[in-house]
């Protein structure tokens, strides 16, 4: 095994890990039972993967057929579901595991969809749906709205991991292009958090202009609302 494919491993557990314990920590909010945590965990860290594979043509897909992702992946379901009264005194725990997830999942989304030779897009497809596919099962089996239809900031930033992967893998080869990537997404995700930036500047500008055009045309037709 190359050095990439030992950092594309040890990246896919960790992120594997983080989604699931998202997943659980979910799971534990919204009162399931715990093997309502272990299967919303599984399913979150494993359905980007699987997503990524489809779409490329790999069948069975990795996340099913190797056996150590799926088990990696109720047992941090498991652990993060038992814990989670001990874990959530730290703010915003769900969200920082999910942001983990973010950037270690673009990062491999990146990576194989360039060994794949897919053009530009595609990697920056590949990338955002590897990221973001499991926290849609998530949020779709915990009766959510998809934190990436809320939070547009949230896909566009895995998208970019696919650019930022490209860039450095055209400067200074994959391995540094899947680590920087990663800790990149990490990075700024984390920044978001701490500071609230939850919707990117394009989204409230258009939300506060819908909103300025709703209350001048409801002023036009009746002038002496105030």
């Amino acid at each position: 095994m190359g050095f990439v494919d030992l950092l594309i491993n040890l990246f896919n557990y960790i992120g594997i890990i983080a989604f699931a314990a998202s997943g659980a920590f979910k799971a534990y909010e919204k009162n399931l039972d715990i093997l309502g945590g272990i299967v919303l965990g599984s399913s979150v860290a494993l359905a980007g993967g699987v997503i990524r594979d489809v779409l490329v043509g790999v069948f069975p897909p990795v996340n099913i057929a190797y056996l150590p992702y799926p088990i990696t992946a109720a047992l941090a379901s498991l652990a993060a579901y038992v814990f989670y009264p001990c874990i959530s005194r730290y703010r915003n725990a769900l969200m920082y595991a999910d942001a983990i997830g973010l950037g270690t999942f673009a990062a491999i989304g990146a990576e194989v969809a360039v060994e794949h030779h897919l053009n530009v897009l595609g990697v920056m497809l590949l990338a955002a749906v590897t990221a973001a596919g499991g926290g849609v099962v998530r949020d779709v089996l915990a009766n959510e709205v998809p934190i990436i239809f809320r939070q547009d900031i949230y896909a566009t930033l895995a998208a970019v991991g696919g650019l930022i992967y490209l860039a450095f893998n055209s400067l200074l080869g994959s391995e540094v292009a899947i680590l920087t990537t990663a800790i990149t997404i990490i990075v700024i995700r984390f920044i978001i958090i701490m500071r609230g930036l939850d919707k990117s500047y394009l989204t409230i500008r258009l939300t506060h202009g819908l909103h300025g055009e709703a209350r001048s045309r409801e002023q036009d037709i009746n002038p002496h609302t105030h």
